[in-house]
């Protein structure tokens, strides 16, 4: 079979990793080219935007795609969608990989949102929170000039995008809880603001604000787009097999 994943996340690495041990299938990796260097998986990789359902279409029947892995960030909703609707017009069987959300334990103080204007206003006035929202959105908490922000980013931020007042800092989320609680501590953190992405990547950002008993600002999910849903690699793993035996 001639696999599509749409990547971007560490499920899909982990999903590229055992499909490229199996050496059963064709598969490619398509990243969308938010990160200026990617992580790297063990298939191929295209890297853009499909220009939309019109475009994704054309892809899949160009390359004759068999299946579409959707493992996404889960708040890239508008791929999401428009992959249902590109496999729906091709005819191509499609799995969204969505990985369990985080859900607050013993000790964990959250505040939930819908989206991040109500994540600004939840703040209060003279707040010095940890924003870890990614750069593209990061300009809507800039009108609160009374905040003092630590953010983090892999990439820089373009030239012309407006910041909060704050501290930038770039690189990817540490692993280490500890890592964080002495970042938190160094800054002087009083929030924590993060999307409920799910999965082990990036968590030890929870685990320290647990620890310091730091209030979590947390903007849940944005709806899923209706395709058939798995939380796990594995299950992709089943559905990819099951396929290949009616093929």
């Amino acid at each position: 079979m001639r696999l599509l994943i749409l990547g971007g996340t560490g499920d899909a690495r982990a999903l590229a990793a055992r499909l490229g041990e199996e050496e059963r299938h064709s598969v490619i990796v398509s990243l969308a080219g938010a990160v200026a260097r990617p992580e790297v998986y063990g298939a191929h990789t295209r890297i853009g935007g499909f220009g939309g359902v019109e475009g994704l279409v054309a892809y899949l029947r160009e390359t004759g795609i068999d299946a579409v892995v959707d493992a996404t960030h889960p708040f890239a909703r508008t791929m999401s969608a428009n992959a249902v609707a590109a496999c729906d017009r091709a005819g191509v069987a499609l799995l969204r990989l969505d990985r369990p959300e985080w859900r607050p334990e013993a000790g964990d103080d959250w505040r939930e949102v819908t989206d991040l204007g109500e994540a600004v206003a939840a703040l209060p006035h003279g707040a010095r929170p940890f924003l870890a929202i990614g750069r593209k959105e990061i300009g809507v908490f800039a009108p609160r000039g009374d905040l003092f922000c630590l953010m983090r980013m892999i990439d820089p931020p373009a030239p012309d995008q407006p910041l909060p007042p704050g501290r930038l800092v770039l690189g990817r989320p540490p692993e280490d809880p500890h890592v964080e609680v002495a970042a938190f501590r160094d800054h002087g953190v009083t929030h924590v603001v993060t999307k409920n992405s799910g999965g082990p990547w990036g968590y030890a950002k929870i685990e320290a604000a647990r620890r310091l008993g730091l209030p979590v600002v947390m903007v849940r999910r944005p709806p899923c787009a209706g395709a058939q849903t798995v939380a796990d690699t594995q299950a992709v793993l089943g559905w990819i097999a099951r396929l290949a035996e009616r093929c």
